[in-house]
């Protein structure tokens, strides 16, 4: 038998964000006989995907962080690609991969993929000025050029590029089975949570600027004026995540809002939400989003969603961020009727929207073996 063709991904931080996500289930879903993931990391994550990644016969290489030290962290790329002679390095970091690219193409990797998951926002003005002065520099030491959705192809290569098709979408397809709606889980998990009829608001997301947590506990405050039997989960760790808590504690909303951290079983923790709302300063293509839909829920979300992200466009509403927190809360209140979508209906939309990671896996598996 031939060796399967060896990508190297490259993600840097792992702190149980959506890009991470995404290539963990094309890997977990990619024929393993034909391509292998290998792993670049940053050496001082507090997730290791080390264990997992090496069970599934790959191999993860830990080097110094960008923020550290960007020499080193390119350096260390380098020498990874030079010692073990990677053909195709596959670069998950945004604008940053500017870094990882460069180091790619002194390595001489002859095929070096740039793949953006995200856009910006004018909230974050200095990783903006980074964002922008970074950009062209991941473009040209890129030959190949990818992005999560239309709207973060647009924002990295512009709209003339992605017009012409020379970005390719790769869309963050999921399993459709493993996030489908389980009664029997939502028993059992509601249970341990110690929840019984309580109308439950779900949010997944990085405690982080971009995800804009504040604003979601704003909405979530109004919204129990209306309804007091509500509670809020929150899944997710973060930098930003002790000021949430303080403002949960100063509003008095304790007792009605969980911060349950990161988890490995969010996949089921869907069973236990009634609605989702997910009000982002800016995304390429929420995951998450995607998962609240294949588990039949409802959803609100912020106009920084992109409408390729709405499947169900009749169970979804967008909402501009200049709205307030009354408005947010009253979209919430008036999608909270709305039961699940029926499983079978689901699959087939998703599945024809190009989320079904069965059939986008064979297809990421052809577009290296047509760049190698």
């Amino acid at each position: 038998m031939t060796e399967p063709i060896r990508v190297l991904q490259i993600l840097g931080i792992v702190a149980g964000g959506g890009v991470e996500a995404v290539i963990m289930n094309y890997y977990e879903h990619i024929d393993r006989t034909k391509v292998q993931f290998d792993f670049i990391v940053h050496n001082d994550n507090k997730i290791d995907i080390t264990p997992k990644v090496e069970a599934m016969g790959g191999r993860v290489y830990k080097v110094t962080p960008y923020y550290k030290n960007p020499v080193a962290f390119m350096y260390g790329i380098y020498k990874v690609i030079r010692n073990h002679h990677y053909r195709i390095v596959h670069s998950n970091m945004n604008t940053l991969s500017a870094f990882s690219l460069f180091a790619a193409w002194a390595a001489g990797a002859p095929v070096r993929i740039l793949h953006n998951h995200s856009t910006s926002s004018p909230g974050e003005t200095k990783r903006n000025i980074m964002k922008f002065m970074l950009r062209p520099f991941a473009r040209l030491f890129a030959t190949h050029y990818f992005a999560c959705s239309r709207l973060a192809g647009e924002w990295m290569y512009g709209k003339n590029m992605v017009d012409s098709g020379k970005v390719t979408i790769i869309n963050n397809a999921i399993d459709l089975e493993k996030y489908a709606f389980n009664s029997h889980k939502r028993k059992i998990l509601r249970k341990g949570l110690g929840l019984t009829d309580e109308f439950v608001i779900g949010h997944v997301g990085r405690f982080m600027f971009q995800k804009n947590h504040e604003f979601l506990i704003d909405v979530f405050a109004e919204a129990c004026k209306k309804n007091p039997h509500m509670v809020l989960l929150l899944i997710g760790d973060g930098p930003l995540r002790s000021a949430v808590e303080e403002k949960v504690k100063k509003l008095g909303l304790t007792d009605h809002v969980k911060f349950l951290g990161l988890r490995n079983d969010v996949q089921d923790l869907y069973n236990v939400m009634d609605i989702f709302v997910l009000p982002s300063h800016y995304e390429g293509l929420p995951v998450v989003g995607v998962e609240a839909q294949a588990n039949g829920l409802a959803c609100v979300m912020s106009e920084a969603v992109s409408e390729e992200a709405v499947v169900f466009p009749e169970r979804v509403r967008r909402l501009s961020l200049d709205r307030d927190n009354i408005q947010w809360a009253a979209a919430v209140m008036a999608m909270s009727s709305m039961n699940r979508e029926a499983a079978d209906l689901i699959k087939m939309r998703l599945s024809d929207a190009h989320f079904n990671i069965e059939t986008e896996a064979k297809r990421l598996k052809d577009l290296y073996y047509h760049t190698r």
